[in-house]
């Protein structure tokens, strides 16, 4: 394995003549941290945001120097809304939405145009029929890489198995093919990844199985179904006697791959060794590469910020896989742990403990997620929780799932009751792979950016211009909306605004 690591410390600060531009929205009167939001994308010139504030439903619309074109209130929405999802264009959006009445479930959508007003009346895509104790948020929506094809699934329980039916539309929501499909399903040691679909119309996900509920994966399917079948068809991997971590599918739609990824372990209890990576080749059906890549002592000695480089790797989660067009990606993995006064840190509960990867929460596995559900954290001073957002390892990987080169992005983050403003954000432009987050400087944070070339070299850019202190940034909520656009949402005033970044 190739293993040129390059360190920060040895890097210099970047020179560059440019700097990012960020605009400021004015947040209203209603935005306050109680604030659910979505950030939609750009349409046409505008830039759109859904708001939902105690059930008051609103897309609100931005111009280039964000200020607000128009608020649309949602008063065809019912109060009792469980779930809205949206799919969008350059010229109009979908909005996908869920809702129940009686005991009748309903998925609708509607389509708005660039200033969040109605192009079409509500249609029905489907109605589940529920007793008064089951589940009500059930469906779940996900969409191609070129938006062509709108998969809409639910998952319902049924005599210890799970019953999926599919739904999948083109991008007129015209219905192409609809599946019932029940499958085995243990609760205690069944896990699925999120779900897909591909360019397509094929649907795919992952299944792993563990020997109990606080373990790591044993066994390991991939997934599949084509757009008109009727049945799921398993393809099952050699694990070699290894054990995963989460699994992070991605889809290679230019050249035709599912890619697998996932921090590996040689014991059940042990430390992480390094990378499990597969690659399945859609049009033949098989497995072209399958690696367990053991990360050295180079990476630990810098990924680690304490202790002693076999436990370096034990507390990063893989983050992004970031695709290449050769058939390589790249894929970031983030430190973090966090403190309980009365409760210690457990990887095995946040991995697979309610409600982060729990196989009744549906919506944590869909692949799309840029929503932020409003409200102070809870305080209580006998379980207060410190969070800690430490290094990124940033890998290079060829086709075959071998390092090519491997990076650190050094950042060191914690707070008390809230991760809102931890984590990062990645933007992509001009070949260059911007890393967003706070620093925190004199006990207030502040928004940098590292960049990472395809080379692996890092850059220190200059502060951004504007950079109004009096807003707090939430980078992990931002959205890249164009080539060289960034909608990252703030608190200013304990109100909520939304910060355009602009790249040249």
């Amino acid at each position: 394995m190739k293993n040129i690591f390059i360190i920060l410390g040895f890097l210099l600060i970047g020179q560059t003549s440019f700097s990012q531009q960020i605009t400021y929205s004015q947040p209203e009167s209603q935005d306050t941290r109680a604030l659910n939001f979505e950030i939609i994308g750009k349409i046409h010139d505008n830039f759109l945001i859904y708001k939902n504030i105690r059930n008051k439903y609103a897309i609100c619309s931005y111009d280039n120097s964000m200020n607000l074109v128009n608020r649309v209130d949602l008063q065809f929405m019912p109060d009792n809304t469980l779930n809205v999802d949206f799919v969008t264009y350059p010229d109009f959006s979908w909005l996908i939405y869920q809702y129940q009445k009686k005991n009748t479930l309903h998925c609708d959508a509607v389509k708005i145009n660039e200033e969040g007003k109605l192009l079409s009346d509500p249609i029905e895509l489907d109605t589940t029929h529920i007793n008064f104790f089951a589940d009500n948020k059930i469906y779940s929506t996900i969409y191609s890489e070129d938006r062509s094809k709108i998969m809409i699934y639910k998952i319902q329980r049924k005599n210890g198995n799970f019953n999926f039916t599919t739904l999948l539309f083109n991008d007129s929501l015209q219905l192409l093919h609809k599946s019932r499909i029940p499958t085995n399903f243990d609760d205690r040691k069944d896990l699925f990844s999120d779900f897909y679909v591909d360019n397509e119309g094929n649907f795919v996900f992952t299944k792993g199985n563990k020997s109990s509920t606080k373990d790591f994966i044993q066994d390991l399917s991939l997934i599949t179904k084509k757009p008109d079948d009727n049945d799921f068809i398993l393809n099952q991997f050699d694990l070699s006697g290894n054990y995963l971590d989460a699994i992070k599918l991605k889809i290679d739609n230019l050249n035709k791959h599912y890619i697998i990824n996932s921090l590996y372990y040689e014991k059940k209890r042990g430390n992480v060794e390094g990378i499990y990576t597969a690659v399945w080749d859609v049009e033949n059906k098989n497995i072209i590469t399958q690696v367990f890549q053991v990360l050295g002592d180079t990476v630990r000695s810098v990924a680690k910020t304490n202790g002693n480089n076999k436990l370096a790797l034990n507390n990063y989660f893989i983050r992004d896989v970031i695709l290449k067009k050769d058939g390589g990606f790249i894929l970031t993995a983030e430190d973090f742990y966090s403190q309980s006064r009365y409760s210690p840190w457990n990887r095995y509960d946040y991995l697979y403990g309610y409600p982060s990867f729990s196989p009744y929460n549906y919506y944590m596995y869909s692949p799309y997620s840029y929503g932020y559900y409003g409200g102070y954290p809870f305080y209580n001073s006998r379980g207060q929780n410190r969070y800690y957002y430490n290094n990124i390892l940033v890998l290079n990987m060829d086709k075959t799932g071998r390092t090519d080169w491997a990076t650190i992005v050094n950042k060191s983050q914690y707070d008390d009751e809230t991760d809102n403003f931890l984590s990062y954000q990645i933007m992509l432009n001009g070949g260059q792979m911007h890393f967003l987050f706070n620093s925190l400087e004199r006990r207030n944070f502040l928004l940098v950016d590292h960049s990472v070339s395809g080379s692996g070299k890092i850059t220190i850019n200059p502060p951004f211009r504007t950079l109004d202190r009096g807003y707090q940034f939430m980078p992990r909520y931002g959205k890249q909306v164009s080539a060289s656009q960034i909608i990252i949402p703030c608190i200013y005033r304990n109100y909520i605004a939304f910060a355009k970044i602009e790249f040249p």
